[in-house]
């Protein structure tokens, strides 16, 4: 009996207004996870821009293990040295100029230990070397064999477990490329922390929108001008057994492939350091992109300021009153002031901007508050008369609306005036 009322209960629909309720919940439990602080946030270990020299092999004998190891980093110093100076130059190591112990002391900023034997005569070990940015730039000097680029924001994603993953938890990508210093990399990467709402922002359905106008948003809130997306694409083979990965160098708004390779760790204990080797490898397909010129910031994703009129195109006989309008337009000073949309959805925003852009005398009209679902604001810079600038936007189905330096922009354009409003007054008979 128990058994079948349970039955009777599980065939029972839920009412609908128990059902909105669990929805309801749910979605407000899936936009708190999504932003809550919790588990969440890798800064970058390194931020000082260190030229970084990693692998570099010492054997050196001593009296004493103390002598042995110091004159075992005294000569990796000058080892690393070269391999720098070989390394912004295009050149080989045996090129590079001599430089004083005393010297070498001032610009190394840090030795790492990689791997080392300590014997009570002897010292063997491999080291890493950290390179003042500032103090060695002066040495090298700027003949350099790959030039700079542009700031890069990275988006590291990573696939396994049954879903992909990029800043909504800590995940071992991310943390590798925390760990991964860029100063000696010829990108400039600008890697975001995964707090706030990066997790909203930046994620997989991010990585793959192909509109521009979010692109440019997110890019000028990063500092960057273009993006690029390393994956890896992870698969255990069975528990605790070999981790294979597939890594894949993503550019662009548009997703260019520009290399995969595959790596596999022999257990879960190697997996950072396949991953640590991963990201170098990712980061040698980015410099040689942009070592071919692959790696260039979409022209997309810039706004093109309109070039001003050469002066030998306007003829010497033009009429005054066109040279006066020319030299007013010129001259005048752009106002700056905030505009209030209503922006149930992003394509509403796209709207609001796109329709404030193609109005002449619109010098700027950018993002200052995002609120989807709500109401965002525009910093808009006009140069112009308010009611002209009204009447452009009802022409194009927008009503602006208030006075001073906050206004409101909805849709609905200019009222239509009706037939017997505009039509001539009738005429008495005779």
């Amino acid at each position: 009996m128990t058994s079948l009322a349970l039955s009777s209960l599980r065939r029972r629909p839920w009412p609908p207004i128990l059902l909105a309720a669990v929805l309801a919940g749910g979605a407000s439990w899936y936009a708190y996870a999504q932003l809550a602080p919790g588990d969440r946030g890798v800064p970058p270990i390194d931020s000082s821009s260190s030229y970084e020299v990693t692998g570099v092999q010492v054997d050196v004998a001593g009296r004493t293990a103390d002598e042995a190891r110091t004159a075992a980093w005294r000569m990796a110093q000058r080892k690393g040295w070269k391999i720098l100076w070989a390394r912004m130059h295009g050149a080989s190591p045996d090129q590079a100029p001599g430089v004083p112990d005393s010297t070498l002391d001032s610009i190394v900023a840090g030795i790492e230990v990689e791997s080392e034997q300590v014997g009570p005569h002897r010292y063997i070990a491999t080291l890493g070397l950290l390179f003042d940015r500032g103090r060695t730039g002066e040495l090298i000097g700027g003949g350099t064999s790959t030039p700079r680029s542009a700031p890069m924001l990275v988006i590291p994603i990573q696939y396994g477990g049954g879903g992909e993953q990029s800043f909504e938890s800590r995940t071992s990508w991310q943390k590798a490329w925390a760990r991964f210093r860029t100063g000696s990399s010829a990108v400039d990467y600008v890697r975001p922390v995964g707090t706030g709402a990066d997790p909203v922002l930046l994620n997989l359905g991010q990585s793959r929108r192909p509109g521009r106008t979010w692109w440019r948003m997110l890019l000028d809130q990063y500092g960057a001008s273009d993006v690029v997306v390393p994956e890896v694409y992870l698969e255990r083979r069975y528990p605790g057994g070999p981790i294979a990965a597939r890594f894949v160098a993503r550019h662009g708004p548009d997703g260019e492939v520009l290399g995969t390779f595959t790596r596999i760790a022999s257990g879960t204990g190697d997996l950072d350091h396949m991953l640590d080797e991963g990201v170098k490898q990712i980061d040698a397909l980015y410099v040689n992109a942009l070592g071919h010129g692959q790696l260039k910031p979409d022209p997309s994703l810039s706004i093109e300021e309109p070039e001003a009129p050469a002066a030998d195109l306007i003829p010497d006989d033009a009429a005054d009153p066109l040279a006066a309008i020319v030299e007013d337009v010129s001259t005048a000073q752009a106002a700056q002031f905030t505009v209030q949309v209503e922006t149930a959805d992003a394509a509403t925003l796209d709207q609001a901007q796109a329709a404030l852009r193609a109005v002449a005398g619109v010098r700027q009209a950018t993002v200052a508050s995002l609120a989807l679902g709500g109401t965002s604001l525009l910093s808009v810079g006009y140069a112009g008369e308010i009611g002209a600038l009204r009447a452009a936007l009802a022409a194009r189905g927008w009503k602006l609306e208030g006075e001073g330096a906050t206004l409101h922009m909805r849709k609905g354009g200019a009222s239509s005036t009706p037939a017997s409003a505009t039509s001539p007054p009738a005429q008495p008979k005779p």
